[in-house]
């Protein structure tokens, strides 16, 4: 009798591979989360389109119940509609919603017990608001994971908390991501387009 794999297993096992296990993935697995190409998104699409959708119309809510399935759900909410719907505004279309599971998480203390890659991805969407209180809260909390973490792998969580105060100034900054601006159709201010001549931003 062969057991089943649960959906919201599925989407760990494909986003952290061994990472789960380890505490932190081996490089082949951290390709997709900041280097993937078309066929990347294509896998995608094609394996969690149908999950994505149903996230994004809230009918997963049962994955909210434990720190898991609650961070595969952040996961299909956070990352993979940047790949599904690079360079679109659906990109974005679930990010409040992570954010606030994200949140609430948090105050839950469901990351006590995830490996330090899960922890860090559970508080990924609070670096994609467009709000200058979550990106403290995303700040503050990559330094408690990092300073609780094994020594193995507090460099590799460095490079998120990084990007995380980058992230942070920048919404000090302008309030909001401006080289978001032109997939959602938002006017750019002077002092903005000054800034996105000298800056690549962040993806989406």
């Amino acid at each position: 009798m062969f057991d089943l794999v649960s959906p919201w297993q599925e989407v760990l096992d494909y986003w952290f591979e061994d990472g789960i296990e380890r505490g932190w993935p081996s490089q082949p697995a951290m390709r997709k989360w900041f280097r993937a190409g078309a066929g990347d998104d294509a896998e995608i699409e094609h394996r969690f389109g149908s999950i994505v959708e149903a996230a994004l119309q809230q009918e997963l809510v049962d994955w909210e119940r434990q720190p898991l399935s609650r961070l595969a759900l952040i996961l299909v909410l956070d990352q993979f509609p940047r790949h599904i719907f690079r360079r679109t505004p659906r990109a974005f279309s679930g990010d409040h919603r992570a954010a606030t599971l994200a949140v609430e998480g948090l105050s839950r203390r469901m990351t006590a017990n995830l490996p330090p890659c899960g922890q860090v991805f559970f508080v990924m969407p609070l670096m994609h608001a467009e709000d200058e209180d979550l990106h403290d809260l995303c700040v503050t909390s990559l330094e408690a994971i990092q300073q609780s973490a094994p020594a193995a792998v507090k460099g590799s969580i460095e490079g998120h908390l990084v990007a995380a105060r980058e992230h942070r100034d920048i919404i000090r900054r302008f309030g909001r991501f401006p080289h978001r601006n032109k997939v959602l159709g938002r006017d750019s201010s002077d002092d903005e387009r000054l800034f996105l001549e000298t800056h690549s931003g962040y993806g989406q």
